[in-house]
């Protein structure tokens, strides 16, 4: 990783999974030159998913968060990127879609609550990212590469 790269979590959730829109999702970071490091196609078991949401435990929304997240595959990514926290939380929207501007993930995809199609670590929580990105993904299935396309995304990238 070069000095300004950042990695985060991204997970495009059961519902987003059966709407058929994993690749509109991965095109949309892959556009905005964030470099794809880790992906997996996987169901989450209940275990995993009350350590995702371990912070929501005993709230009354926590049983349905649990049930909803296990209900279908989902598609967990690494992506890496300057400020890659806070830039993917601003394409993703609100966490309500009804509250996201048109041109945000939720704002064009989602309408619900409930189903907001994707999910990513909070830029507000520190050590959310590499506790998240440690839960779903062991070291060696994360990819060290160089984006070719670096250096007409980052001004300075031909530099180091």
């Amino acid at each position: 990783m070069s000095h300004h790269d950042e990695r985060t979590f991204v997970m495009v959730k059961p519902d987003g999974v059966q709407r058929g829109l994993i690749g509109e999702i991965v095109s949309r970071f892959e556009d905005r030159g964030l470099k794809l490091v880790g992906g997996k196609f996987m169901r989450i078991d209940e275990e995993l998913a009350h350590e995702h949401y371990g912070e929501h435990e005993g709230k009354p929304f926590f049983e349905g968060l649990v049930e909803f997240i296990t209900s279908g595959p989902v598609f967990a990514m690494v992506w890496e990127g300057a400020d890659a926290t806070r830039q993917v939380r601003s394409m993703m929207g609100e966490t309500d879609p009804a509250e996201s501007a048109p041109g945000t993930i939720r704002g064009d995809l989602g309408l619900d609550l409930g189903q907001n199609v994707i999910h990513g670590s909070d830029h507000e929580d520190e050590g959310a990212n590499e506790r998240e990105i440690a839960l779903f993904f062991d070291e060696d299935e994360l990819v060290d590469w160089d984006l070719g396309t670096a250096e007409w995304v980052y001004e300075d990238a031909g530099d180091h």
